[in-house]
């Protein structure tokens, strides 16, 4: 069973993590962004991931994948140890430099969603958030999502990037936010 204390791979590099609801895509975005199919598994079935999982990226960074939160077949024990794998994660890694919450922009902002934000602000982790599955609306309708969503979670828009594994839509703009987090390591 994964504990917050449990192991974790030896790192001198700067971290970043990805975080979101289960069924958020997560897999997809991890295998959209390293141009590779299978990196990470992806799943019909949500909750798959039950540890974190480590990606060290280009010997420069390491990509930290947190398992998901807020599916509702998933029992409670399990939820009851990701919430202190999670959050012990977040409070204890001294390499994280910041996290990418992913939201499906056709969803509203979940409670757990505006907690992590809050987590994160309590904690003084930059945070910038993927809204997935931007290509399952028109380029039209995500825009106004973005802007809603933006003002919902009262972030600038600058700081949500819409983006789509699919399309690549978002890709580069994602890729770069997260190697000027790094670069203030």
């Amino acid at each position: 069973m994964a504990s917050a204390a449990g192991w974790r791979p030896e790192n001198t590099l700067p971290e970043v993590a990805l975080a979101g609801r289960s069924n958020v895509g997560k897999s997809s975005l991890i295998n959209r962004l390293l141009g590779r199919r299978a990196v990470a598994r992806v799943s019909r079935t949500p909750g798959r991931t039950r540890e974190i999982n480590f990606f060290r990226i280009n010997d420069r960074f390491v990509l930290a994948d947190l398992p998901g939160y807020g599916y509702a077949r998933i029992s409670k024990e399990r939820r009851a140890v990701w919430g202190p794998l999670i959050e012990g994660y977040l409070r204890e890694s001294r390499a994280l430099r910041g996290v990418v919450l992913l939201m499906d922009i056709r969803r509203e902002p979940s409670a757990d969603d505006r907690a992590m934000l809050d987590f994160l602000g309590s904690l003084h982790v930059p945070g910038v958030v993927a809204l997935t599955k931007a290509d399952k609306l028109t380029r039209t309708a995500a825009a106004t999502r973005h802007r809603e969503i933006a003002s919902q979670l009262d972030l600038p828009e600058e700081q949500i990037i819409p983006f789509s594994a699919q399309t690549g839509q978002g890709r580069d703009d994602l890729a770069r936010t997260m190697e000027l987090l790094v670069a203030d390591a």
